[in-house]
């Protein structure tokens, strides 16, 4: 399928008629906050959220006129019937655990919010587990309309020729009472993974990657500088550069023989055109404007697997894949 085509599916998601959808939200906290806002644009009225903490299940529904369902996933999940889509968006050491009471509860088309796990071979391990269930892992980023946007422009010059990423995270504005410690000590796939799977989602996986570290954090030892190369199955040259003592930003660069695209932040797109120096914003579509980029666009997905068809989601395979990047780059065991 032409990325033009899957530019052009996102930008016009409005369309799917979804009022008769039935959705299970599991998790009250932020991210679900942020699906419980997609889910009253996007028009899906058949919506119960599921949450441990009755206070804020509670007051989440107040605001989104869906229904609460209290008492923790491992009481409720067996009580509720299938629905067309259930959202795991709970802490991310409850991720799995949920993943696995929905699946045993009956659900069969399940999104789990990124990064499904922070080890590789537990997403595996539930892969295997799986017959006829369809799961996905929730990397909004990787349906960005820019994103695809710039897929349909790179392609029709020629292709990517070279690539350059950054991510560079803010460590002075963590919130580290959150999640749990392993969160933290493996940050890279909690949080820098989604910056560097949209870098690869535009030229490829590694198969070649050369990865150095410097110095160190009280809550993240095996780094806090990070440069790196290598080159992707498409045969396109990347480098790496993140510095978490320093400022900076996440972004990414790519070059084609014509122009120069940045996404920089990562919710815009900017050209610089060959022979010049300025960079121009690049206009494009999105559906739901108001809503959390990404997600309306993969909640569809979900909803409509023709759609999925076009646009990709990430699979359990792929997101072992993306960890077992990240455990590299980081130098995870």
């Amino acid at each position: 399928m032409k990325a033009s085509s899957t530019y052009e599916s996102l930008a016009g998601i409005s369309s799917q008629e979804l009022q008769d959808k039935s959705v299970l939200l599991v998790g009250a906290g932020w991210m679900a906050t942020q699906y419980a806002f997609a889910f009253s644009k996007m028009g899906i009225k058949d919506v119960t959220i599921l949450s441990k903490n009755e206070h804020n299940v509670s007051k989440l529904c107040d605001e989104s006129g869906f229904r609460p369902l209290a008492g923790g996933y491992e009481k409720r999940l067996p009580t509720v019937e299938t629905k067309d889509l259930l959202v795991i968006a709970t802490p991310i050491h409850l991720l799995l655990p949920a993943a696995k009471a929905a699946i045993k509860s009956g659900q069969q088309n399940v999104l789990i919010e990124k990064p499904g796990s922070l080890y590789h071979k537990e997403l595996v391990s539930l892969l295997r587990t799986l017959r006829k269930q369809r799961v996905r892992v929730g990397y909004n980023r990787l349906l960005y309309p820019n994103l695809h946007k710039l897929k349909q422009l790179v392609r029709a010059e020629g292709g990517i020729s070279s690539c350059r990423f950054t991510f560079t995270e803010w460590t002075h504005t963590i919130d580290f009472d959150k999640e749990r410690r392993d969160a933290y000590r493996r940050w890279g796939i909690s949080n820098s993974l989604h910056v560097i799977a949209m870098a690869f989602e535009l030229i490829g996986m590694p198969t070649k990657l050369f990865a150095q570290r410097h110095g160190d954090l009280k809550w993240h030892p095996t780094g806090s500088v990070f440069v790196g190369s290598g080159m992707s199955e498409n045969h396109v040259p990347f480098s790496y550069h993140a510095d978490w003592k320093s400022a900076g930003r996440w972004g990414i660069e790519v070059m084609t023989e014509e122009n120069a695209y940045k996404l920089v932040p990562l919710e815009e797109l900017h050209v610089c055109k060959r022979g010049t120096t300025d960079w121009q914003r690049v206009p494009y579509e999105r559906a739901f404007p108001e809503v959390k980029p990404g997600l309306a666009e993969q909640v569809v997905a979900m909803l409509d697997r023709k759609i999925e068809a076009v646009t990709g989601l990430v699979s359990l395979k792929k997101a072992a894949s993306l960890n077992k990047v990240a455990e590299k780059i980081f130098g995870y065991k």
